[in-house]
């Protein structure tokens, strides 16, 4: 097949039957935007029941249609049935794309759909363009260890497969169209044939001072933190701004902060009010996972990075910056 033969572009729906995850409907309002250009549908995929109150949702993202698939073999996410589903529609339906949300489930079967299918999978793009020269999609992500921004097609190969980090893309609904053509497929995988069984189930243990995607006041601290004692006037001044504290990956692999308070392309994409930054050199895979309304950033280096990036710089030492703000704010209480 040419690749003016494979039409349409597809978003996996991910959920737990009562609730969709939102990188779903993130990616959905998003790609709504991509097939306005390229003259696409856009289809949601939803394998097994979901609640219809979030079958609304997804419907408000401006979806063209949603393909159900139901069968055995989904009680469960599991890498073969799942992989299966998405390579017989595929072959079926030939889609143009296929994106899918990066989540631990999705980053397991779209590579593998994408074997399945002799196509690619490129993963974490923080952009997606179209090219109406080549007809194909532009996926744009850092690279070499943030230092450049990659841009990768598919020049030969469809579908087009991607995995997009949670929060990478904006939830913002466009309204349900009237007509949303629904498509329903049995497929059937049998249950001897999956590799792995489900033994139990153990509920996420939520920590929300570890949950920083959606907080409107971050403070980042960044390898300019050299003792993890210099740590308790940065969550001071966290706390008395009503936000959380973040980190960049190297205070992570010198084990002072947790990987999910991990700032930017591989680690957490935020979007806050305010964001401040400490002793941040400003790689590009760090800022790139953010999206502030205000940006200040705190370096001893006036030619840091992260002064390109920012809205408001402060050269100076972090911790007296820190202290500085803190007695300021305590004063005006």
């Amino acid at each position: 097949m040419e690749k003016r033969d494979y039409k349409n572009m597809w978003v996996y729906i991910e959920h737990d039957g009562k609730k969709a995850e939102p990188v779903g409907l993130e990616l959905c309002c998003e790609i709504r935007k991509v097939c306005d250009i390229t003259g696409d549908k856009l289809y949601a995929v939803i394998i097994g029941d979901l609640a219809e109150s979030e079958q609304t949702l997804v419907k408000n993202c401006g979806v063209d249609g949603i393909i159900y698939v139901s069968g055995t073999g989904y009680e469960y996410y599991n890498t073969d049935a799942y992989s299966n589903a998405f390579t017989v529609l595929s072959k079926k339906y030939n889609p143009s794309a296929i994106f899918v949300g990066a989540t631990v489930n999705g980053r397991d079967f779209a590579p593998r759909t994408a074997v399945q299918l002799d196509t690619g999978c490129t993963s974490d793009a923080m952009q997606i363009e179209y090219d109406p020269k080549t007809g194909d999609l532009e996926f744009i992500e850092p690279a070499v260890g943030g230092k450049i921004m990659a841009v990768i097609t598919f020049p030969k190969l469809r579908p087009q497969i991607g995995t997009h980090r949670p929060g990478t893309f904006k939830y913002a609904p466009v309204g349900a169209k009237e007509n949303i053509e629904i498509i329903k497929e049995q497929i059937d995988f049998p249950v001897e044939n999956i590799r792995c069984r489900h033994l139990s189930f153990a509920e996420y243990e939520f920590d929300p001072e570890l949950e920083i995607a959606d907080c409107d006041v971050i403070i980042g601290v960044g390898n300019g933190l050299s003792d993890e004692e210099q740590l308790p006037r940065y969550r001071e001044l966290a706390k008395l701004l009503g936000g959380k504290i973040g980190c960049t990956r190297p205070l992570f692999d010198r084990d002072i902060l947790p990987y999910k308070l991990q700032i930017g392309q591989s680690g957490v994409i935020i979007k806050p009010k305010l964001y401040i930054s400490f002793g941040i050199s400003g790689a590009v895979n760090h800022v790139a996972g953010i999206t502030a309304d205000t940006f200040i950033a705190v370096n001893n280096d006036p030619e840091a990075q992260i002064f390109n990036y920012c809205d408001y710089g402060i050269v100076g030492d972090m911790d007296e910056v820190c202290d500085r703000m803190i007695a300021e704010i305590k004063a005006k209480q």
